[in-house]
């Protein structure tokens, strides 16, 4: 938690020191009153100075606005250097202090998700705002909901999953819809495909967004390939044009927007102190506490300031690829896609890993549908901390601010510390 790392004792007699006290500049304030049963009040401001004078200066009789002189006892506050740094603690405090009405109060709301309900027999594709860890695969998150269904809309036209919601029961004499009508849809509904199509159609359109769509490029290119070298020229002049659709589709595809999971960046910000940045980590969507660099104090110490990150960065996924592979090795088997304990997620798929675009042959005694199902059971979210939703909503109100301070680098294949360092010197930089 970011501590309020500032106190003041109030006494009406001897406002005057009081208020020169309290530092004028952006920060939150919480005053607290001499009654103990009584809730603190807990506001941002530009000014803390001035906020403290508004609070708890004399009342002027003609005036409504709240004071709080003859109740107060103390303020506590804390200096930010940033906005997102000023969100973020008066989002610690305001859950700590006010737990039953913080979220009206800081007026948080979920943030908009693409969920694919792989519990469910003949998943489909739809936009939520709840997060739980139900062994659905989410994605995201999106500025809007509106932002959400229109990229979902030119999305799911790359496949024929269904877009209904109606209860399969696969009866032959059961009418359709419009979209099985216009071959959009493998029609579950009335037995039009397989069961294991219908997976297999599912797992490509996990993959696809896993991967941000290079693993449906990847595979349409290849497809691309090997009709031109069969002088099927009409074939590869239609997968040429399937491509430019799937590109398209994909342009309209925030940064932020990924697979909950793997949501892995730093979030920078200039701190307090002159020459100091605050790094703060996101790791599956959770923000953790920040890593400060004095760059004043950095010149001399005698090591270089990557490996300092490397320090603060490694450790934690050192422990998360032995959690997994600890977890991997003891799970049990899973013979429905219902049951809640399927198998861990796989690793980041931008470190190469098979997950993204398998490669490898089901192996003897597995046959293809089971082979199917078992790489669908990769993707569900199995576990997320009570607080992640509101994390993800912290995040997403950063970073489509417009203008947005500070700047986020995603974590690839490795944490980007030649990057960070060169953000680093972008955000120290006098204005120009």
């Amino acid at each position: 938690m970011l501590a309020l790392d500032g106190a003041v004792e109030f006494d009406p007699s001897l406002d005057a020191p009081f208020f020169a006290a309290v530092p004028a500049r952006p920060g939150i304030l919480l005053v607290e009153m001499r009654d103990p049963h009584a809730r603190p009040h807990l506001v941002r401001t530009a000014d803390l100075r001035r906020a403290a004078e508004r609070l708890l200066g004399p009342p002027d009789p003609a005036s409504k606005r709240l004071n709080l002189r003859d109740v107060a006892a103390r303020v506590r506050y804390r200096v930010t250097g940033s906005k997102f740094e000023q969100t973020l603690a008066l989002y610690e405090h305001a859950r700590a202090n006010f737990p039953g009405r913080y979220r009206d109060a800081l007026r948080l709301r979920p943030p908009a998700l693409l969920k694919v309900n792989l519990r469910n027999d003949y998943p489909r594709c739809y936009v939520t705002r709840r997060l739980a860890a139900d062994g659905g695969f989410y994605f995201g998150p999106f500025v809007s909901r509106r932002a959400a269904d229109a990229f979902a809309e030119g999305f799911l036209e790359l496949f024929k999953i269904r877009r209904c919601q109606i209860k399969i029961r696969r009866d032959p004499d059961f009418p359709g819809c419009i979209y099985s009508e216009m071959k959009m849809c493998l029609a579950p509904c009335f037995a039009g495909c397989t069961k294991e199509e219908y997976d297999a159609e599912v797992l490509s359109v996990v993959e696809t967004l896993d991967t941000s769509g290079a693993a449906l490029t990847a595979k349409i290119e290849r497809e691309r390939e090997a009709a031109s070298e069969a002088l099927d020229f009409e074939r590869a002049a239609a997968l040429h044009k399937r491509l430019e659709k799937v590109s398209a589709a994909m342009r309209g595809l925030p940064e932020l927007a990924r697979r909950i999971e793997d949501l892995d960046a730093v979030i920078l910000q200039r701190a307090v102190e002159d020459k100091t940045v605050m790094i703060f980590p996101l790791r599956g969507g959770r923000i953790e506490d920040p890593c400060i660099l004095n760059f004043i104090e950095l010149s001399s110490q005698p090591r270089s300031v990557e490996a300092i990150l490397r320090e603060r960065l490694e450790p934690h996924q050192d422990a998360v690829e032995t959690r997994n592979l600890s977890a991997a090795a003891t799970s049990p088997s899973v013979e429905g896609r219902d049951s809640n304990s399927a198998e861990n997620a796989p690793l980041d798929p931008r470190q190469g890993t098979a997950s993204a675009v398998p490669t490898e042959e089901p192996s003897s005694g597995v046959s293809a549908p089971e082979a199917g199902r078992n790489d669908l059971r990769k993707y569900g979210l199995r576990s997320a901390p009570p607080d992640l939703s509101e994390h993800l909503a912290l995040v997403t109100r950063w970073f489509y601010s417009k203008p947005r301070e500070g700047e986020i680098l995603f974590r690839a294949a490795d944490w980007p510390y030649r990057r960070i360092l060169r953000a680093c010197s972008r955000l120290l930089a006098p204005p120009s």
